[in-house]
């Protein structure tokens, strides 16, 4: 199983939105970038991803799941872009931020780091156990 983080603005789309979604989810769309478009359509049915909020917040404040796969993004007007369904899992008692990320020596490499405007990023097994202890869960 892989697992990724997307990124969003949380005036456009937060956390709580996502969790106000229930099971029906919310599909990820609008990503216009071919690299995270590639991510997307990499993702599979019961996979996590970290929930992101960008802007002035920068930081990880969720865990979610994909329960649709890669599918016609119905906010393209033109091109071939992809949406997937995401569902709240579980919100981290300790959001981790972009700082906390940085300081962690371990996830120099992460995508988060090195990629910082990647909407959405593939995240290794090892910074996910690390992201998730730093949050106060046990990976």
């Amino acid at each position: 199983m892989a697992y990724w983080l997307l990124k969003t603005e949380p005036e456009e789309f937060s956390w709580a939105d996502q969790v106000k979604r229930g099971k029906k989810g919310e599909p990820w769309s609008g990503v216009r970038n071919f690299a995270a478009r590639r991510h997307l359509q990499e993702m599979k049915k019961g996979e996590k991803f970290f929930f992101y909020h960008t802007g002035e917040e920068k930081r990880i404040v969720g865990i979610g799941e994909i329960i649709r796969e890669a599918f016609p993004d119905p906010s393209a007007k033109e091109g071939d872009w992809v949406a997937v369904q995401t569902i709240a899992d579980k919100p981290l008692p300790k959001p981790v931020t972009l700082a906390a990320v940085k300081a962690e020596p371990t996830l120099a490499d992460m995508a988060l780091v090195k990629y910082g405007r990647l909407s959405v990023q593939p995240v290794s097994d090892a910074q996910w156990q690390t992201i998730c202890r730093m949050g106060g869960l046990k990976p």
